[in-house]
């Protein structure tokens, strides 16, 4: 497969990826403003702060480092890919590994909820970890539908899952409140299961048909037992000391939160629920562009190679592509900052009332704005980083992850103290901006013998600037006299002016940035071209 079919491959996917995460994303949002009237917010924060970190904890470890090491130059060659479905079957037990010890940090070392206010915690804890377990199971096929280009499979599965989710929750919630942390820990289990349902009735029926011979595809049936390839497993080694630093960086304020008891769990709840309403556009855009494009990267590249032992023709395209991925997420990023900044305490009094526009919700929105633009940024510079480390630089960055880890628990638990729930952000902050200074520096090196340059795409036109910073200065003035207590016809008025300038923003961008939209139009948005087969 060439360059150019990887890119157009990569890019459907993220297209769908990005449709996906829209939809579980608006999912979710109406689904934590549905429970908002029927459970207690002690309730939410339990379930979407330590439950939830759980799970995530526990799949990620179990799974990230297999993940990263197995799609790293898998071309599809048919001996190539027995030892890797053998070594991904690995994660099972690991996680099992991970369950039992994380169960046993969640029910016996941490502060257990009051029993009335928050029901059945500990079979809840169990039954989250199960379900962590359970969606490995589908992991050595999720990673053969990533590196073949699935793309139909995992919006399938995933939105069934979902909407199954969310259906189950919403039923419980409204029939059997009483339940407890029963309900989420049955909607829970029953997304999982769907996931891996779909995953293994599609491999079932497809491996060994006249469809996966006609697609040459590398595998007949799945075996077990086969020798490990020990290459793959010190490559997935070092990434899985990578990734479990790396999961002290991503959910760090929940752990924070967890074992040191800085905020109660009613903070804790509103803390997430503003956290998920700040992160919406990050997650269902950022995420997807990430995950799909280090795929690219991977394949496109060869991993520990310098840009002058590359095929120049596809340095050339790699590093187009990257200009185009970091203008496009920095213009998406001060887009979000000016505007997420002004309207911060509107969404907040329309999603959750004074529950959330009081107190330190707006500020804490307000922050999570300008933290949008940093989290942008670290997911293109590093997904590319990450794509072509030797595995000698990625143990090198195990230490650097190291010490921004302790760094980052150090400050979270100082800033916090000082500045409540938004000291989390502000370490956050400090804490990406060091990791975007790292991955810009390896960048930079990596072409500096060449004679492209990539990270011009850091810098936006002087249009697009005047139009943020009037916009900036129009929607926080715009603020000051319309909203947000001054009726629903101020109210409007506010979102209008918001309106125009966000137009205005946009017309600077379609005007200055063609090449821009042109990628956009080409890769991204899978309309503009005919679907590859």
């Amino acid at each position: 497969m060439s360059s150019q079919d990887i890119l157009q491959s990569v890019s459907t996917l993220a297209s769908y990826n990005v449709l996906l995460q829209v939809m579980f994303r608006v999912l979710t949002f109406l689904l934590n403003a549905f429970t908002l009237r029927f459970v207690s917010k002690e309730l939410i924060g339990v379930v979407n702060v330590r439950l939830t970190l759980l799970y995530s904890t526990l799949v990620f470890l179990s799974r990230e480092a297999f993940r990263r090491a197995c799609l790293s130059g898998q071309s599809g060659k048919k001996h190539s890919w027995r030892p890797v479905i053998n070594l991904l079957w690995m994660t099972v037990p690991l996680g099992v590994l991970w369950a039992v010890l994380l169960s046993y940090v969640w029910l016996w070392l941490l502060e257990v909820p009051d029993a009335h206010t928050v029901p059945y915690y500990s079979p809840a804890v169990v039954l989250f970890a199960l379900s962590g377990v359970q969606e490995l199971l589908a992991e050595p096929l999720w990673v053969l539908a990533q590196a073949h280009m699935f793309v139909r499979l995992k919006v399938v599965a995933e939105s069934l899952a979902m909407i199954a989710k969310c259906s189950i929750t919403v039923v419980l919630v409204v029939f059997s409140r009483e339940w407890g942390l029963y309900i989420f820990s049955a909607a829970h289990l029953v997304y999982t299961g769907i996931l891996v349902l779909c995953y293994a009735v599609y491999f079932i029926r497809f491996l060994g048909s006249k469809e996966a011979a006609r697609n040459s595809f590398p595998l007949r049936r799945v075996r077990d037992l086969l020798p490990l390839d020990r290459n793959l497993a010190r490559l997935t080694w070092s990434f899985f000391k990578q990734s479990f630093l790396k999961q002290i960086l991503t959910e760090g304020e929940r752990y924070v939160m967890t074992f040191l008891n800085v905020l109660s769990f009613g903070d804790q709840g509103v803390y997430d629920i503003v956290n998920n309403l700040g992160s919406m556009v990050a997650r269902f855009i950022f995420l997807p562009i990430e995950e799909s494009f280090y795929i690219f990267f991977a394949k496109v590249l060869e991993r520990g190679r310098d840009v002058k032992s590359q095929k120049q023709e596809e340095v050339a395209i790699v590093a187009e592509v990257l200009e185009c991925l970091l203008k496009l997420v920095l213009v998406i990023g001060l887009i979000i900052t000016v505007f997420g900044y002004a309207y911060s305490h509107l969404a907040l009094d329309i999603y959750g009332g004074s529950l959330l526009s009081s107190g330190s919700g707006p500020s804490l929105l307000q922050c999570y704005s300008c933290y949008v633009l940093l989290l942008a940024v670290n997911g293109v510079t590093e997904c590319f980083v990450f794509a072509v480390m030797s595995q000698e630089e990625v143990d090198k960055y195990n230490f650097i992850m190291l010490a921004l880890s302790v760094s980052f628990l150090f400050l979270s638990y100082v800033l916090t103290g000082w500045a409540g729930s938004v000291g989390f952000i502000l370490a956050n902050c400090l804490n990406m901006g060091l990791r975007i200074l790292h991955s810009l520096l390896y960048i930079h090196r990596y072409f500096q013998l060449s004679r492209w340059k990539p990270l011009q795409g850091l810098l936006p036109s002087p249009p697009i600037l005047l139009a943020l910073a009037v916009s900036a200065v129009v929607t926080t003035v715009s603020e000051a006299f319309f909203c947000c207590d001054s009726g629903l016809l101020l109210r409007l008025v506010h979102i209008s002016v918001g309106a125009i300038c966000l137009l205005g923003v946009v017309v600077a961008v379609l005007l200055t940035e063609t090449k821009l939209v042109q990628f956009v139009s080409t890769q991204l948005l899978p309309r503009f071209r005919k679907k590859r087969t």
